[in-house]
Formats: C-alpha cells, sequence, structure tokens
C-alpha cells in the first residue's frame, strides 16, 4: 500500500456510505432561525452564537433535550428538503456515494407536520442530490422508543402508504429503561411490508438490549452497539453472523461514551473482527460530519488500511441492490488501487 502524501484529500474523495445519520440533526444554527423566523417557530435562544454555546452535553438525554426544541422549527415540505438536500451537498463533498437517514416522525406528526410533508421533502431533496453529486440516498423511519409502544404502532400504520418511499425501520432517543422488546409488533408491521430493520441498541443500554434488538426485532444492523464488548458471546454472535455496528466516534466521545478518541470501542470491536462502519450521527450537534470522523481516527494512529477496510465495510452492508452495490464496490476498488 502506497503512504498517502495527503490523508485527508485521500479520505474525502474515498467512496463510503453514511449509515447512521439523524436528518434533524444535520440542522445547523443558521438554518434552524431560519426556519424558526419563517415559520413562526420561537427558539429559547437569542442567537446562533447563543445556540452553538448549547451545544455542551453531559450525556444523551442533555443532548436530546436540544435535539427536539431544534427539530421543532421543521414544518413544511420545504423544509425538510432544504434540511435534506443541505446535507447531502456535504456528505457528497466527503466521498459519501450512498446515505441511509434517519428520521423521527413522531415528533413531528406531534406537532401536526402529516407524514407526507416529511416524505416529500426528503425524497425530492435525496432525487436533486442524486442527479447533481452522484449520491444515493434512502430514509429510514425511527420509532422514539421513550414514547408507547401504541404509538410507535400507529405511527408504523400511518406511514405504510409511503412504504415505496421508505428504506426502512429503525428506533432511536432514550435508551436507559426502554428495551426493544415492546416494540417488536411495530417492527413486524413494518417488515412484512418489506422494510429493513435496524436499530439503536447499546448507545448507554446493556448488552441484553442488544440482543433484544437482534431477537426481538430482527434488527439486520446495530446502532451505536458500545456495550456489546461487555458479552464476550454477544460479540462472537456478531461476528459470526457479520452483523454490522454502525458506530459514531465523534458523537460517543461528545456523550461520554469513551474519554478519549483513543478508547474508541470502533478500532477494538474492527481488532476482533466484527463489521464496523464510520457515521457522523448528528453532525450540527457533536461538530463533525463524516470526514472529520474517518479524520478524528487517524489523528489517533487508527491505520489507514483499517479505515479503507471500514470504508469498504460501509458499502458492503448497505441496503444498495446488488447492481448499484457491485458498482460502488468496483468505483472504490479502482480509488483505493490508484490512491493507496
Amino acid at each position: 500500500m502506497k503512504a498517502p502524501s495527503d490523508l485527508e484529500n485521500l479520505l474525502r474523495g474515498l467512496p463510503k456510505a453514511e449509515l447512521h445519520v439523524h436528518i434533524e440533526g444535520t440542522l445547523e444554527p443558521e438554518m434552524m432561525f431560519e426556519m424558526a423566523s419563517r415559520n413562526g417557530v420561537d427558539l429559547p435562544f437569542a442567537s446562533v452564537e447563543e445556540t452553538r454555546a448549547a451545544y455542551d452535553f453531559d450525556d444523551l438525554q442533555s443532548f436530546l433535550d436540544l435535539y427536539y426544541q431544534g427539530a421543532a422549527v421543521l414544518r413544511t415540505s420545504d423544509d425538510f428538503y432544504e434540511l435534506t438536500l443541505a446535507y447531502l451537498d456535504k456528505a457528497a463533498a466527503d466521498g459519501v456515494r450512498r446515505a441511509e437517514i434517519f428520521f423521527d416522525p413522531q415528533i413531528h406528526l406531534a406537532r401536526g407536520v402529516e407524514f407526507d410533508v416529511m416524505v416529500d421533502g426528503m425524497w425530492r431533496a435525496g432525487a436533486k442530490a442524486g442527479r447533481l453529486w452522484n449520491i444515493s440516498s434512502g430514509f429510514i423511519m425511527c420509532i422514539v422508543r421513550n414514547l408507547p409502544s401504541e404509538e410507535a404502532e400507529a405511527m408504523v400504520r400511518g406511514a405504510l402508504p409511503h412504504a415505496g418511499r421508505l428504506l426502512g425501520i429503525g428506533m432511536d432517543s432514550s435508551e436507559v429503561g426502554y428495551p426493544p422488546e415492546p416494540f417488536a409488533a411495530a417492527y413486524r408491521l413494518a417488515r412484512d411490508a418489506g422494510l429493513h430493520t435496524v436499530a439503536h441498541a447499546g448507545e448507554e443500554g446493556p448488552p441484553e438490549y442488544i440482543w433484544g434488538a437482534l431477537e426481538a426485532l430482527g434488527a439486520e444492523r446495530i446502532e451505536h452497539g458500545a456495550t456489546a464488548e461487555q458479552d464476550d458471546k454477544l460479540m462472537q454472535h456478531l461476528r459470526d453472523e457479520g452483523i454490522p455496528i454502525t458506530a459514531c466516534p465523534i458523537s460517543s466521545l461528545r456523550l461520554g461514551v469513551y474519554d478519549t478518541m483513543e478508547d474508541t470501542f470502533l478500532r477494538r470491536f474492527h481488532e476482533r473482527g466484527l463489521r464496523v462502519t464510520i457515521n457522523s450521527d448528528d453532525p450540527a450537534y457533536f461538530g463533525g460530519y463524516i470526514l472529520d470522523n474517518y479524520l478524528a481516527l487517524a489523528e489517533v494512529d487508527v491505520p489507514t488500511v483499517d479505515l479503507l477496510a471500514m470504508a469498504r465495510t460501509s458499502l458492503e452492508v448497505s441496503f444498495l441492490g446488488e447492481a448499484d452495490k457491485a458498482d460502488v464496490l468496483a468505483e472504490f476498488d479502482a480509488y483505493v488501487t490508484a490512491n493507496f
């Protein structure tokens, strides 16, 4: 392998997938204020600068409190369109060829924003980004797990008329105290409609939540999964079954999952043979889009060969169709051969 002369630029050009990003978490303060003004939404901050200063989180819940306040400015199809297009622009500039994007319908439905408003805006943005920047996208609706399971089932039923424009179902928000099992019926509805299944598990919750996501929900990918290493049997299962883990290095650092980037579980998981990918999570809030996450790992001496392997894994475990996946993997291999 060649020694890269400019690692940042080479990693920027590296074809990759982003499989763990929340569209509401890409809402930069400037856009938040612009949308709040035109939609008549009061924010608890006087300025963009004051908002950025508030992005100092002690744990997952302190982040979520601010996240939901910001998401309240999203009201129209054009709001979702602008937000999604802005994210896809940044992602494409970072070498992303495939983005599988989470959104939280329940928090918007509660404010009277209809499902078709969300999906129409995101779908239009995805189509335009594909034409402009050669990036494909899909949208994964997430259950807000600290709300009743009956509400999750109602949300999924309401989403089914839009299933053709959805990629999958996921689950996020406050984890501790909210195990996966109560949401099995909602996942079954989505799976019966042909949707893929993923779930946040093991970010702060115990390994049992990861087992629950796999066994009760049929999760094809685990989001975060940090606490899996507390259970050797689970780690072996994840490795043997090739179940992907979508890790978010900067996000996990900011939320105290580990104290320094050198301590990231991602490195250990990769060394133990698990399929791990690098993602940004909520980049507007945590200060790092996907390239920033690759560079943060490079700065703590994660070998370039490992970064390349994780980038290739991201494309392999994406939900792209087989023909499109083969094309982008060929692009990846040609890029690596030419540049590393």
